[in-house]
């Protein structure tokens, strides 16, 4: 088992920052690749960014491209988002995931264990 607990959520003004942490405890951190999703009301999940196992490797979805950094610190079982220039339409939960597939997965089904989610609401 894999416990994940996300923090850092919270409110912002429209073109502020926020960096989300999600700290990682249970089985060896760097054996899973992490991925991080949003899940905004009335909306379906969306994909947001996901890392390889040693941080090598880096995804985005479309709508955080150039605004959004995914990193990870594998000596501190931690991954962070780190969140720019943020707009409203990036008001949602917050979740980190771990999948222990090699690759890196948008699909939240590969994903194995989830944490518990932190709100990050960006006012206009």
């Amino acid at each position: 088992q894999v416990q994940l607990v996300e923090s850092g959520g919270g409110l912002v003004q429209a073109g502020g920052s926020l960096r989300l942490s999600c700290a990682a405890s249970g089985r060896t951190f760097s054996n899973y690749a992490m991925g991080w999703f949003r899940q905004a009301p009335g909306k379906e999940g969306e994909f947001v960014a996901g890392t390889s196992r040693s941080g090598g490797a880096t995804i985005y979805g479309d709508s955080v491209k150039g605004r959004f950094t995914i990193s990870r610190d594998n000596a501190k079982n931690t991954v962070y988002l780190q969140m720019n220039t943020l707009k409203p339409e990036d008001t949602a939960v917050y979740y980190c995931a771990a999948t222990s597939f090699l690759s890196l997965h948008t699909d939240p089904n590969r994903y194995n264990y989830w944490g518990q989610g932190t709100q990050v609401t960006v006012s206009s």
